[in-house]
């Protein structure tokens, strides 16, 4: 058994303005599908540590459905998403008031084995010069590859 942590890898997207993680999870793409798209799930696997708890909206999501989080950075605030791509069960993203979205796709490599890459773009933010004010993009980053960890263990341990 190995004594590696588990890491996800940086994926370079060309883009500055976008930044990715990608792991592979011995775990259906359906299922994983399932847990991305429940947003009372969202805390779970957050390696932000800003998401608290979702506050509004359907138990699972769908093109176009909206939620609401409860959120936290340094100080508690809530923030409204809308599904904006809905590929089930390949592909989900969703978005808030600035626009900027988190995608995440889902590729099997067979009926147990998935590679899924998280997304956090930029380019389709209203305001990009907020973005660079609170550092997003390295945050971002940092924030993608410990979500993938999370959510691997989740459904590893399952």
């Amino acid at each position: 058994m190995s004594s590696e942590p588990v890491r996800a890898e940086v994926v370079e997207t060309g883009n500055p303005s976008m930044k990715a993680g990608r792991i592979t999870i011995a775990a259906p793409a359906e299922e994983i599908f399932e847990l991305l798209a429940n947003p009372a799930r969202h805390a779970d696997i957050d390696g932000s540590g800003t998401v608290e708890r979702a506050v509004s909206g359907p138990e699972r999501l769908s093109q176009g459905a909206q939620f609401g989080m409860a959120m936290r950075i340094k100080v508690p605030y809530r923030i409204k998403n809308t599904v904006v791509e809905f590929d089930e069960p390949r592909q989900i993203a969703w978005r808030h008031t600035g626009r900027h979205r988190w995608r995440y796709q889902l590729e099997p490599i067979d009926a147990n084995t998935t590679v899924v890459t998280e997304t956090f773009d930029g380019s389709t933010a209203i305001f990009p010069p907020a973005l660079k004010l609170i550092n997003a993009s390295e945050n971002n980053q940092k924030a993608i590859l410990k979500t993938l960890v999370r959510l691997k263990a989740i459904m590893e341990s399952t």
